[in-house]
């Protein structure tokens, strides 16, 4: 029924032209690999992809203050007010890769002050690509970043378009990981979160992602966003979402630019609901932060020979051959959410009588966990794989929210407990 029901809405909404808000020249709508078709579909029936496809996805805040002309009831509010435009530099930035072939859908984090060569334009932040020359730009700099590789379809999506996004979704369940306060009276930003397991409506979601104020900077954002895609994408797999796309098709009609077709975005929607948790992997470009001084602003620095590995790893890019990385050359950090007494320790203690001598204790996880989380931080899914085995417990994910020098970071849960009690049992 939802299926039939999905499908009529795409028969009396389809559009064989792309939902774009902006012109790009032929020379630019030939930067997305010549724009062959993603899916097919049928009557009555839901689009399908007919092939891996990959999509860059740019998040934009454009302000008064960064347009020449702009709407005078906007003008004249007396502060930085939120403009509904695509044109201005990206806070965020991901490729997507959607593979029907092996079931999988891979979200790469671009931070958006990753030091890169932008065509035309020299060496610098790439999230100024889109100002100086929209997608097709912003594209060219990301596939050179990533090695060459293909970008199939673009989506911009404003601050406005995020909110209403989420609200058109019914809100979303997420942990907030700290309790967040800022005040800047001059955007009317004001961010109050608490720590905790909370339904988030569209306004909460971006106090939580816009939130950048700690040790991490973008990146700690980068995490935060990672974790509302993850509570996104395990709350997709109800059906009801399904029933809200005429909402959605409203927020993408007004908020969002992008040269898919709806067929496509509904494809692409059909995909995403039926990916398991399992089958989600959120990966950051591997790098480091720049040291003060050492250029004329603060850098992410891109690893190239990791950028490579993780390519022909997740985005069947390139022939990096991916060598076995030996336990005790893995750099492991444990993060115990139980706050039982020295469970963190009594792992570090299991590691390293298994051969993985490079473990340590970090600072507690907040939130309280019931299966132990194996969080593959650099993508190093066979060694993730690998100590789950060893340790016969726990679960792998393949994102970036564990701590940012690790290999492989260990969030203990309460399954870690019970093992060892049953261990003392014996």
């Amino acid at each position: 029924m939802i299926s039939a029901t999905a499908g009529a809405l795409v028969a009396v909404t389809m559009a064989s032209t792309p939902l774009m808000q902006r012109r790009l020249s032929p020379e630019e709508a030939s930067v997305f690999n010549k724009g062959d078709r993603i899916s097919t579909s049928t009557t009555l029936q839901m689009p399908e992809l007919t092939r891996p496809v990959n999509i860059l996805v740019l998040g934009v805040k454009v302000l008064t203050t960064d347009v020449a002309d702009p709407p005078p009831e906007l003008a004249r509010l007396g502060y930085h007010a939120l403009v509904n435009s695509f044109d201005g530099l990206t806070d965020t930035m991901l490729l997507l890769r959607f593979n029907p072939e092996t079931k999988k859908l891979t979200i790469l984090s671009i931070p958006r002050d990753t030091r890169t060569q932008i065509p035309g334009y020299g060496v610098t932040k790439i999230n100024a690509a889109n100002v100086y020359g929209g997608p097709a730009l912003a594209a060219r700099s990301v596939s050179e970043l990533l090695g060459g590789i293909g970008i199939d379809r673009y989506v911009t999506i404003n601050v406005q378009g995020v909110q209403a996004l989420i609200d058109a979704l019914g809100g979303v369940n997420v942990y907030v990981p700290k309790d967040m306060r800022y005040q800047d009276d001059s955007q009317r930003l004001y961010i109050n979160l608490k720590t905790g397991r909370q339904h988030l409506n569209g306004d909460q979601v971006l106090q939580l992602l816009r939130f950048r104020y700690d040790e991490y900077g973008d990146i700690g954002r980068i995490q935060r966003q990672q974790m509302v895609m993850r509570a996104l994408i395990e709350q997709s797999l109800n059906p009801a979402t399904l029933t809200r796309l005429p909402k959605i098709l409203q927020v993408i009609q007004s908020h969002i630019d992008t040269n898919l077709t709806v067929e496509e975005l509904v494809a692409l929607v059909g995909f995403a609901s039926h990916t398991s948790r399992a089958d989600a992997q959120m990966l950051v470009v591997p790098g480091q932060f720049s040291a003060p001084g050492q250029y004329d602003a603060s850098y992410w620095l891109p690893h190239p020979e990791r950028i490579d590995a993780m390519m022909s790893q997740y985005f069947d890019h390139g022939s990096t051959f991916l060598s076995t990385v030996a336990p005790g050359s893995l750099r492991i950090v444990v993060q115990d959410s139980t706050k039982q007494m020295n469970a963190a320790q009594t792992m570090v203690d299991t590691l390293r009588k298994a051969g993985y001598t490079n473990a340590i204790v970090d600072l507690p996880h907040s939130e309280p966990l019931r299966i132990t989380r194996i969080v593959a931080q650099q993508g190093d899914a066979r060694g993730a794989e690998a100590l789950r085995r060893a340790l016969g417990l726990g679960e792998v994910r393949i994102e970036s929210t564990g701590e940012l020098s690790s290999d492989i970071t260990i969030q203990l849960g309460q399954d870690w407990v019970q093992k060892q009690s049953a261990s003392v049992a014996e």
